[in-house]
């Protein structure tokens, strides 16, 4: 069997939708599951509702029908009017209703959660009508019966053994009978509350039922031609990566590569089930694939950009040196406040971090850190990590900008510039 993964790019209005349909089409006879993110920026607008509704701000009403027209908008190109999909998507959005109706929860990231999880479910509802509309027999799937986390909201940790035992047990014979289209990105508690597994983790979903049902592999479908050397939106002349090790694209998911989450790599590793990325739009293109036994070669440097980052400088407020006692402090801080360290830095009477900037997060972590330690920070900044550079490379990447941290070894350089 085969996993699928789409993006929000690829199902951002209803020629994408369509388009789909007609990739899913070239595959008849193959038993198929489908993992899907939310439509276009859906989740980013979810995200601001969720803010709105946490602030008071009387314009969540505003930012919330604007949601349901994009999504409408879609239906009104793909369906005629008496289809019960309207209905369906209608009664989806309800559940947001019902939580904006009440008080706010005490924590964000419960109601982050609840709340930005709907893109999902409402995406899913439409491509599996519209696929069956088109005659591919398919089946919606609730995932959060299926992945099984703990309570940590906005990344939640997979309790594999039960997330194994649920989806053997029922997708197989799902899958005997045609399609399954399921939620990228979520999960569910023992409590029946979702969970989140990290920003763009459907790539991580697909991994997951992957590695669980013995995949044949695993296609994320993008919109780029492939696993390229530096994102093309800010380098030109940027080249495409026709395979990759697992090794190497760990490395460049775990230093901030967009185009695959994180987590994804290591549970095909462990099966060794290949993951394909290709391009939506160029659907018999040959994309990259990312395998055991590859030579990696390269052309050109590996550049990962990771923006909107804050520098903090943290030392003892009596000038004593950083010790071990201060750094387990700190980092307990950081795993309470779930704030991941990019780089760290310590010198006699400092200890340096980056961190991604997320506003609630980064407020109770000044407030905890300032009970004890000083605190600097510069925020605004980008994290530019270059693997196999060359001089010649960094003097163009780093031309015009100013360098506050620079960290080295072999291979890699991470800098943080403003």
């Amino acid at each position: 069997m085969l996993v699928f993964k789409f993006g929000g790019a690829s199902v951002k209005d209803a020629n994408g939708i369509v388009n789909l349909a007609s990739i899913v089409k070239k595959f008849d006879g193959e038993q198929l599951l489908i993992v899907l993110s939310a439509m276009g920026k859906t989740t980013n607008a979810l995200e601001n509702l969720t803010k709105a509704y946490i602030d008071g701000d009387n314009n969540i009403h505003v930012i919330f029908e604007d949601i349901k027209k994009y999504h409408f908008a879609i239906l009104e190109k793909l369906f005629e009017p008496s289809d019960a999909i309207f209905d369906e998507i209608a009664n989806t959005f309800v559940e947001i209703d019902w939580i904006i109706e009440d008080e706010p929860h005490d924590d964000y990231d419960f109601t982050y959660d609840q709340i930005v999880s709907i893109g999902e479910m409402v995406s899913t509802r439409i491509v599996n009508a519209y696929l069956n509309k088109e005659g591919i027999k398919s089946t919606w799937l609730d995932v959060r019966g299926y992945i099984h986390t703990d309570n940590t909201y906005r990344e939640g940790v997979v309790q594999w053994d039960k997330t194994r035992i649920a989806i053997s047990k029922d997708i197989p014979a799902l899958l005997q009978k045609g399609t399954v289209v399921t939620q990228g990105f979520l999960g569910g508690t023992s409590e029946n509350f979702t969970t989140t597994l990290g920003r763009e983790g459907s790539d991580y979903t697909a991994s997951i039922f992957a590695a669980c049902l013995g995949a044949v592999s695993v296609t994320t479908w993008k919109d780029v031609p492939g696993i390229l050397n530096a994102d093309p939106k800010f380098f030109d002349d940027t080249v495409k990566f026709d395979e990759l090790s697992y090794t190497e694209a760990i490395e460049m998911t775990y230093y901030g590569a967009s185009v695959i989450h994180p987590k994804t790599i290591k549970p095909l590793q462990n099966a060794e089930i290949p993951l394909l990325v290709k391009s939506f739009t160029d659907p018999d293109a040959p994309g990259t694939i990312i395998k055991s036994n590859v030579v990696n070669r390269f052309v050109k440097p590996v550049i990962i950009l990771k923006q909107n980052q804050v520098l903090l400088s943290i030392s003892a407020k009596d000038y004593s040196f950083i010790s071990e006692n201060h750094l387990s402090n700190i980092f307990g801080l950081f795993a309470q406040g779930q704030v991941k360290v990019n780089v760290m830095q310590t010198s006699a009477l400092s200890f340096t971090v980056c961190i991604d900037f997320y506003e609630e997060r980064f407020k109770k972590l000044l407030k905890g850190l300032s009970a004890d330690f000083k605190v600097k920070y510069n925020d605004n900044l980008t994290l530019i990590t270059v693997r196999h550079y060359t001089q010649a490379s960094l003097n163009e990447i780093t031309a015009g900008k100013t360098i506050l941290l620079e960290q080295l070894s072999r291979n890699t350089i991470q800098l943080v510039v403003k």
